[in-house]
């Protein structure tokens, strides 16, 4: 294998047995799961149906999938089990969904069918949404399916209250009633049916796979954990691929200790390091291990480079985010110019909302962009509305499919009768659709109510029944053609509805290629398969290639890799993030590796900017540079704006940099604005703040940076204060982010 460094070779050639890789940025892994799988193929004669390979996208899972057929040859690559680990769990679920409650054609809710069917739980349980907001109490559900904790163990704590749980219990089950699930339950139910031992279906899963190879392990959750620890449990060949020092998704469960701590839970592990990079430029790298050096516990890893040593790191100071803006354009069209192809530049940011300048800048000079994690195809209403129909044909008992079209187009069922519907649902402990019959044969409904509900029940049956004979593309063209969304659209006539025609268009044109991909693959094109792959997507997977740059957060941009990289935004409270816990060792590491994981994009060039005071949210800040800057080796770096030449690389050297914005009680004059005097890192208030604000209350006491805690918030940092009776608190509680609570819902520390 001459394509493999020794530590490649290493890696591939392990024969049985658990195996722990840590992989450095542009180490090559992916060449390492893929020759391995290949080696496990033509070496070993493994069958390629008892192999699995899981990745975190679905991109990456094509990708994989497209090299081990170049390099294995497609007819011994075919039967291969590689995707995420919600595609694989939801291919394995519809195999042993008996084993859990479910029928064979459940349907998958997504993020926002999630909060609709939680939006109506709290109805029933006639909590305030102002106190118990869907997204809130969601988010905290979700956080007890990873660690694998059902409504039934849920302990009633400070974390987590009565009514939490009860919601809890409630949303299972109406997802139960549904006949779906969430993208957690996909896990969590496999799992349970793995780990489960008093049906041959358990063994039988723990004994499917001979070969279990997990790609970014780092990023693994306590329940992910468990389903391939299970699935290898027979023949314990278990390969984990990762890197701890790119461990960025704590705040949706990743954790760390996964593979930090896989030589305890796997003593006779073979471990391999992979520190040779082939990615990026030597300034580069230097650059990524001068800011991940400082990091508590990682593993010791010597990323090094034969490439060339390429430009140094550009960063520049600037007076704010307009001037920022412009720099960037500036530095694309250089880019441009000098042959770079749109495709192969991105501009990285901390949070979305940075991004709102950055476009407008690039509209005004007409620089092709796509920015991702915005508004993706699949969220658009008449988009939602067709899949929809598509799942309530499929699944009549989906009450969030039904809620979303039983009135679309128009047809005069309006909320008084969907509520009369629930309550005779939740009487009768059956679905929306299946408690038409009861409530049509009462006196809850006037005579036209019931007439249209009637109406649209039989023509769910129709379709029903015609789509036994129809492909899912003729499906969907019957389905817009029969309920008149189709034609509702075309007698509107305008703009808006022109383009809503030409997105459910594209979905049908999306059917339909997912019709040609199941008959390249001798497999039957089903509307469930269909759904099912829609429900996968990610920011990611749904990347263009396409000749324009690529603007995105540094979350979204991992995995990724680009010639020219653009990272913006890097000051105290921007990056790392204001929300931060400055005492919490744990979360500035996380922001430590979220700044490695952006360098480490780069190819060949990178270009850092920081603003000398930045509008965000309606607020002007006045922000020191980000403590990561200090950490670039000096010999790596050119720094450009009039105040570096006060500072310098050393983290000594800190203050003096500082001192040119806030020391000596002087503030900078920036645009003739004078900005209040403040320590770095510390947040500026653009209203009346407070040291210290009192109650009536003896000993009553709360300031920026003290700790607090809500009961359902849990843990926070006190970030500013507003006067009141009682004061308003602006507390950062990670997991939630900044929340603004009255002081007298807090206890403080």
């Amino acid at each position: 294998m001459p394509e493999l460094n020794l530590a490649q070779r290493e890696a591939v050639l392990h024969e049985r047995g658990p195996l722990l890789v840590f992989a450095g940025a542009g180490s090559g892994k992916t060449r390492v799961i893929t020759y391995r799988i290949a080696n496990l193929l033509a070496e070993h004669d493994v069958p390629p149906y008892r192999i699995l390979a899981v990745t975190f996208t679905n991109k990456a899972a094509g990708e994989m999938r497209a090299r081990l057929s170049t390099i294995a040859g497609e007819s011994l690559t075919r039967d291969l089990w590689v995707g995420t680990f919600h595609s694989v769990c939801a291919r394995l679920l519809r195999r042993y969904h008996g084993e859990v409650g479910l029928e064979k054609d459940f349907v998958i809710y997504d993020d926002s069918d999630q909060k609709a069917v939680m939006a109506r739980v709290l109805k029933e349980l006639s909590l305030d949404d102002r106190e118990y907001s869907p997204k809130l109490v969601l988010s905290a559900v979700q956080r007890q399916k990873r660690e694998g904790i059902g409504p039934e163990a849920v302990k009633v704590g400070r974390e987590l209250d009565e009514q939490v749980r009860d919601a809890y219990a409630r949303y299972q089950h109406a997802l139960t009633r549904s006949n779906a699930v969430d993208f957690e339950d996909l896990i969590l139910h496999v799992l349970r049916i793995a780990e489960g031992r008093s049906s041959s279906a358990g063994e039988e899963l723990r004994g499917r796979f001979r070969h279990v190879l997990v790609d970014e392990f780092q990023d693994t959750n306590a329940i992910q954990y468990r389903l391939v620890r299970a699935l290898s449990e027979a023949d314990r060949n278990l390969c984990v691929v990762g890197d701890d020092d790119q461990s960025i998704y704590s705040w949706r469960g990743a954790d760390i200790r996964n593979i930090l701590g896989f030589r305890h839970d796997f003593p006779d592990a073979r471990i391999v390091k992979l520190e040779q990079n082939y990615r990026s430029t030597k300034n580069i790298v230097s650059a990524a291990l001068g800011v991940i050096k400082s990091a508590a516990g990682r593993e010791p890893k010597n990323l090094f480079t034969d490439g060339d040593t390429g430009e140094k790191i550009r960063v520049r100071l600037v007076r704010d985010e307009r001037e920022e803006a412009a720099h960037v354009v500036g530095t694309i069209r250089r880019e441009l110019a000098s042959g770079v192809p749109a495709g192969e530049i991105a501009v990285f940011y901390r949070i979305h909302a940075q991004s709102r300048v950055l476009e407008e800048a690039l509209r005004a000079e007409n620089v092709p962009y796509q920015i991702v994690g915005g508004m993706k195809f699949f969220e658009r209403a008449e988009v939602k509305n067709l899949l929809a129909y598509l799942r309530l044909v499929d699944n009549p008992r989906s009450d969030a499919d039904f809620s979303r079209i039983v009135n679309v187009p128009a047809r005069g069922i309006g909320d008084k009768t969907v509520d009369a519907l629930v309550r005779e649902a939740s009487l009768r402990g059956t679905s929306l659709f299946d408690a038409i019959p009861s409530l049509l044969s009462g006196e809850a409904l006037k005579t036209a109510a019931k007439k249209n509900l009637a109406a649209f029940r039989r023509a769910i049956d129709a379709l029903r029944e015609e789509a036994r004979a129809l492909t899912p593309t003729d499906l969907a063209n019957r389905i817009l053609e029969a309920t008149g969304y189709r034609e509702e659209l075309r007698k509107e006539d305008t703009a808006e509805s022109d383009a809503r025609l030409e997105n459910l268009e594209e979905l049908v044109g999306s059917i339909q290629e997912y019709e040609d991909d199941a008959e390249q693959a001798g497999e039957a094109a089903t509307v469930s398969g269909y759904l099912e792959r829609v429900s996968l997507v990610s920011d990611v997977d749904s990347l263009e290639n396409v000749p324009s740059v690529t603007l995105m957060t540094v979350h979204g941009a991992k995995g990724l890799e680009f010639r020219t990289v653009l990272l913006t935004g890097m000051e105290e409270e921007m990056f790392p993030y204001r929300g931060l816990d400055a005492d919490h060792e744990d979360e500035l590491d996380e922001e430590r590796r979220l700044a490695y994981v952006a360098i480490t994009r780069a190819r060949e060039r990178l270009f850092v900017t920081h603003a000398s005071m930045r509008t965000l949210f309606g607020r002007t800040q006045y922000l020191a540079p980000s403590r990561f800057l200090s950490d670039l080796p000096a010999e790596v770096v050119s720094r450009e704006g009039s105040a570096f030449s006060a500072w310098g690389s050393n983290p000594e050297r800190r203050a003096e940099m500082g001192s040119r914005y806030w020391d000596e009680g002087r503030a900078p004059q920036i645009g003739g604005v004078r900005a209040p005097v403040k320590a770095p890192g510390e947040r500026v208030i653009d209203y009346d703040a407070f040291d210290d604000v009192g109650s009536d209350e003896p000993g009553f006491s709360v300031r920026p940076g003290a700790r607090v805690f809500h009961k359902r918030f849990g843990k926070g940092v006190v970030k500013s204060v507003e006067a009141g009776a009682p004061p308003t608190v602006v507390a950062h509680f990670p997991g939630f982010g900044a929340r603004k609570v009255r002081a007298d819902y807090l206890s403080f520390e």
